[in-house]
């Protein structure tokens, strides 16, 4: 019975929800993946970068917060070299069977490669040693950048301090090329969680839009496919910091009660909802994988891919939806189900839509309270069994958080809601 019940309210939903109509997207990486693509789900924006422009990014978003990923989606290698800052002008790239290959995190923005590496201090952060008197991150160890066409860069970050001082130099095949200097301030940029750096033009460059202003990254990256140290080369979609994802195998389209969990992990999404067909020589993507992507307001937009073109276009096509009232429906019992669309609401109409298949003893009615506890809206509702489709004006309440409460009889639930 409660199937069906939950059944018959997703039907009338749809009927009157119109932000949940779904939408085809394409973008493209351009061939060969050359791009960053910044997409956002709320208004469709779409922001690209090129990849080529740099090859470190340093944390920028707190004087407490540090991190230095490289450019793995470049091709870029980073290896540590040494945690002896001492061994700085021996380094010899013929030892580099000698050196450990380090990899960004890909579960996470805030670890990087360089966060991993060998310093041993009482207070180690992968590449310094956190100093209690100056509370600086002081550099403690040599790396090795080795780009794609086998050319290195050597590396030492010397301090962190509400910025980044490090020095650099390249390889010209038989020595070091005299020492550069540079500091990356977190005052650059302010709106951005990363500054990006190029060693090989020497200047700082911007590759992301704005934190808040994209939730997925379509991109390039290293990812290890076994978890057991089985490093590739991926092309594939890592997620803001300010979302989280779930991942629901749907061969029948959205169900009516996808049991959803939430992760944090920026990889969620990843590289597997596409293989590579030995056959056709094209991609196959798998439509049944769909990704619910949750905002912190408690919007929740539903995706899927249908088309990969491959390296020699870099298009991308997926469908995304709007399913926030779709996942807000509530079965109270087998007899009584109820949902609250638009929440939040930034007109402050809302619509309660509820299906009463067995009416109890009593009356249906929603309430509506502040945080506080105060009762600041009520409305009996239709008592006869059936579905129904109910406007609230809400217009007299100020913007902020509220707890909705609907009761049937006996029985009731309550939503947080919120009206902006």
């Amino acid at each position: 019975m409660k199937t069906k019940l939950h059944f018959s309210l997703l039907m009338l939903l749809s009927i009157f929800m119109t932000q949940a109509q779904e939408t085809t997207v394409d973008l493209s990486m351009t061939a060969s993946y050359a791009n960053d693509v910044f997409y956002k789900l709320s208004d469709g924006t779409t922001n690209a970068y090129d990849r080529s422009t740099w090859d470190i990014a340093f944390l920028r978003t707190s004087s407490m917060s540090f991190s230095l990923r490289v450019n793995d989606g470049a091709g870029i290698q980073v290896f540590d070299v040494s945690n002896d800052p001492n061994d700085w002008e021996n380094v010899d790239v013929a030892n580099e069977a000698s050196w450990t290959e380090l990899h960004n995190l890909e579960t996470s923005w805030n670890t990087g490669a360089f966060d991993t590496g060998s310093a041993d201090g009482t207070y180690a952060y992968g590449w310094g040693n956190y100093n209690f008197a100056t509370h600086h991150i002081e550099g403690d160890v040599v790396f090795v950048l080795k780009y794609a066409d086998g050319s290195y860069i050597k590396f030492f970050c010397e301090d962190y301090y509400g910025g980044y001082t490090f020095k650099y130099a390249s390889w010209d095949g038989s020595n070091w090329s005299t020492d550069e200097t540079a500091t990356v301030s977190n005052t650059n940029n302010p709106n951005n969680k990363f500054n990006y750096y190029s060693l090989q033009n020497d200047a700082e460059v911007v590759a992301e839009p704005g934190i808040g202003n994209w939730d997925l990254k379509f991109t390039k990256y290293i990812a290890d496919l076994d978890g057991a140290g089985t490093y590739y080369l991926v092309t594939g979609v890592l997620h803001s910091d300010d979302v989280t994802v779930a991942q629901n195998e749907e061969t029948s389209g959205m169900p009516a009660n996808p049991s959803l969990t939430y992760s944090e992990e920026i990889n969620t999404i990843g590289y597997d909802w596409k293989s590579f067909n030995m056959s056709t020589f094209t991609y196959d993507v798998d439509a049944t994988q769909a990704y619910y992507v949750k905002y912190a307001d408690g919007t929740v937009y539903r995706l899927y891919f249908t088309a990969f073109e491959g390296t020699s276009t870099g298009n991308i096509t997926f469908k995304q939806q709007d399913v926030t009232a779709t996942l807000g429906i509530e079965a109270i019992n087998d007899a009584v189900s109820f949902g609250v669309y638009p929440n939040p609401s930034t007109d402050k109409n809302i619509n309660l839509v509820y299906d009463v298949n067995q009416l109890g003893s009593g009356k249906n009615e929603v309430a509506i309270y502040s945080v506080s506890g105060a009762k600041v809206f009520e409305s009996e509702l239709k008592k006869n069994s059936g579905f129904y489709n109910k406007s609230l004006n809400l217009s007299n309440l100020q913007s902020g958080v509220y707890v909705l409460k609907f009761t049937s009889g006996n029985n009731s639930a309550t939503k947080k809601l919120i009206l902006n």
